[in-house]
Order: C-alpha cells, then sequence, then structure tokens
C-alpha cells in the first residue's frame, strides 16, 4: 500500500503514521527525519544530495521543491519502500505532489489513497499552545493532558519548563495561516483523483487511530494488534 497522510500542525501525523507504517509493514517516510538524518549523515553515497541539503538548513533557509523532491525520490527508490510507503510531510504542495505522482505512475505504482486528518483550529491551538517542554531532557508536557506534577516544573529534574517559540498562540495561528495558503489545495488534487478520505482526528490517539485503521483497511482486532 502507498499512503499520503495530510493534516495541519497538531493534527498529529507524526504520532499516527508511524504507529500505522508498523502495523501496515510499510517505511514510513517524513521529510523531516530525512532532512535532519542526511544534515548529520556521513554516508558517501548521501554526499551530494546532503551537501545540497546543508547549503539551505545551515543558512536557515527553505529547502527548495526541486531538491525535496530529489530527496524523496532518492528515500522511495531504497529496497524497503518497494513493499510499499507512507509518506508524512510530503507532498506539501500541488506542485509537489504533480511530480511525485508523474514519478510513480511511471514506475506503475502510484499512491493508492490520501488520508485528511480533520481537526478545529480551536482544538489545534488548544494542542499547541499547551505543550510545555524541559530545556535540559526534553520531556514534553502538555497543561491539558499531560500536566508536570508540579506546575511548570520538569518532574525528571525539576527544571522550568518553557513553550518553544512557534507552539505560542500567535505563532501557531501563522503556522495554519501557511499551511491553509501551501497545503490544502492537496485536499483537492487528491479529491479529484478519487483517492481522498477523511479522519475525524479529534479524541484520544487510540480513538483516531482506530478510524484510520479501518479507512486504509488495516482490519483489527482491537487497539495493538492487526488480524
Amino acid at each position: 500500500m502507498r499512503l499520503v497522510i495530510l493534516g495541519p500542525p497538531g493534527a498529529g501525523k507524526g504520532t499516527q503514521t508511524s504507529r500505522l507504517a508498523s502495523d501496515l509493514g510499510i517505511a514510513h517516510i517524513a521529510t523531516g527525519d530525512i532532512f535532519r538524518a542526511m544534515r548529520s549523515s556521513t554516508d558517501t553515497q548521501q554526499s551530494p544530495l546532503a551537501d545540497r541539503l546543508r547549503s539551505y538548513m545551515d543558512r536557515g533557509e527553505l529547502v527548495p521543491d526541486e531538491l525535496t523532491n530529489e530527496i524523496v525520490a532518492h528515500r522511495l527508490a531504497e529496497p524497503d519502500a518497494e513493499p510499499g510507503f507512507l509518506l508524512d510531510g510530503y507532498p506539501r504542495t500541488t506542485e509537489q505532489a504533480k511530480v511525485l505522482d508523474a514519478e510513480l505512475e511511471a514506475q506503475g505504482r502510484p499512491i493508492d489513497k490520501a488520508v485528511k486528518l480533520m481537526i478545529t483550529g480551536p482544538e489545534i491551538i488548544a494542542r499547541l499552545a499547551g505543550r510545555l517542554v524541559c530545556p535540559v531532557d526534553g520531556a514534553t508536557y502538555h497543561l491539558r493532558s499531560n500536566p508536570p506534577r508540579v506546575p511548570g516544573l520538569c518532574d525528571l529534574d525539576g527544571t522550568p519548563l518553557v513553550q518553544r517559540p512557534d507552539d505560542t498562540e500567535e505563532a501557531v495561528l501563522r503556522r495554519l495561516e501557511v499551511y491553509g495558503k501551501q497545503t490544502k489545495p492537496l485536499y483537492d488534487w487528491y479529491a479529484a483523483r478519487g483517492i481522498l478520505d477523511e479522519v475525524d482526528a479529534i479524541g484520544t490517539p487510540d480513538e483516531v487511530y482506530e478510524r484510520l485503521a479501518k479507512v486504509v483497511g488495516l482490519h483489527r482486532n482491537g487497539v495493538g494488534g492487526a488480524t
């Protein structure tokens, strides 16, 4: 199976996609993970692509579509992606989707399904703006769903917790605005191809996962095991 998972920041893509790919037995391909790994890689086979990627990331610039498409195509050519894959964080624009679809269709392995994780703006703000992080050990908390035992302090070492700059309400609203302009048109792209499904992303992680598993045809006997 070849899947694309779409959804705004705070929809829970990272949590759900890694679990789904594992249960389906397919490669989980997240562009953020790929970029970080390539930036620190010493693999000589990746050197040309990695050097180009680092040149943008080290300057704090966005990685251009052309390079992103090339990096993803390189990853999709690896053996573990042959039986199937789940794309997380790519494509982000219809331009990227057009390149991806053309390449995969030429190989005779088109995308089977795109899934849209549906969540409201207020819920996104509540999820992201309530997140706190320990600057020492990286432990993550949430004011609503996973609060620290002592308000404002890390459970592990007592360090004062901080809010990431991109998790403030103002920053979240800016991220959603960018998402709306760049990524929402992808919904129309995949809907026009007849492969878009929607999943309600509000609820507990297990509740959302069961909906997602059902949509992709993963028949399960309770949470945590496929049948």
